[in-house]
């Protein structure tokens, strides 16, 4: 037996960066899917994770508009049940919303924060946020970028 030799082919690793990726922009109609089973897509697809190009470290991901969603659909007994946390810091300071109360005051704040609770808790995730637009009505400013209306869910 003699050294050891290392293999004669070099294995190559293929990394994609942002600027490689080219820019896709989706709408969904928050009154034809379920919050979650939609901020759930929209998480991955914020991510990147629906293409096979998909680098944890890059922003590979896509922007996503969100319309209706006032309209939004729940399962079971969330309108009753469900509430949102919201902390001020001061001792004492805990205010509980209902998602009656939120979805008559901030109706996008309710897509918003499924979707930013399902990405990574990192500072990439936090640009990833600003890429998702969410709106009330059906009206947008982004038909210029021509979005894919998204009928059926990747899962």
């Amino acid at each position: 037996m003699g050294p050891f030799r290392p293999p004669t082919t070099k294995m190559k690793t293929t990394r994609f960066r942002a600027q490689d990726v080219e820019e896709r922009w989706f709408l969904y109609d928050a009154s034809k899917h379920v919050l979650g089973r939609m901020s759930s897509d929209i998480a991955t697809r914020l991510m990147g994770k629906d293409l096979p190009t998909y680098t944890r470290e890059e922003l590979t991901g896509a922007h996503v508009v969100v319309i209706n969603a006032t309209q939004a659909r729940f399962t079971g007994k969330k309108a009753d049940v469900k509430y949102y946390p919201k902390y001020s810091g001061y001792p004492g300071g805990l205010y509980e919303h209902t998602l009656d109360m939120l979805k008559a005051a901030r109706p996008h704040d309710i897509v918003k924060q499924a979707v930013r609770r399902m990405l990574p808790k990192s500072t990439l995730a936090r640009t990833m946020i600003t890429r998702l637009k969410v709106y009330g009505g059906s009206d947008h400013p982004h038909a210029a970028q021509k979005p894919v209306l998204v009928e059926k869910l990747i899962r």
